[in-house]
């Protein structure tokens, strides 16, 4: 990761699954071709230059645009019927991550804690 970091590597991660999980019932999965299309977008190199969304709470820069792909599946409250749910099942998944991350507070590797300072300030807001 250190070398990531010294040459400014880009990274994407291509989170894929469920779709309107309201209630955990009733989803469905995001189709096999909309993750290729992901997937060949990344390795074109194609998301460099695309429009990003920041999302609230954790902070994740979400594409507002893939070729081939609905754009309303790419930002996960546009697939939700019921915006509230949505938005209590979010506020609880933070809350489930800062209860986690408060385990490594004060955590140190060696005598340094930056690292786990990076990974902390880098949690839900």
């Amino acid at each position: 990761m250190q070398k990531c970091w010294q040459r400014r590597c880009k990274s994407t991660v291509q989170l894929h699954g469920w779709l309107t999980l309201g209630g955990l019932v009733g989803g469905q999965r995001i189709k096999l071709t909309y993750t290729r299309r992901i997937i060949d977008a990344i390795n074109s190199g194609s998301l460099l230059n695309a429009n990003y969304t920041e999302t609230p709470i954790f902070g994740l820069h979400v594409p507002d645009a893939v070729e081939g792909i609905p754009s309303e599946i790419l930002h996960p409250e546009n697939t939700w019927s019921d915006k509230k749910a949505y938005q209590e099942t979010l506020q609880k998944l933070a809350g489930l991550f800062k209860s986690n991350f408060k385990k490594f507070t004060g955590y140190k590797i060696g005598n340094s804690s930056r690292l786990t300072e990076e990974i902390l300030a880098a949690g839900p807001k």
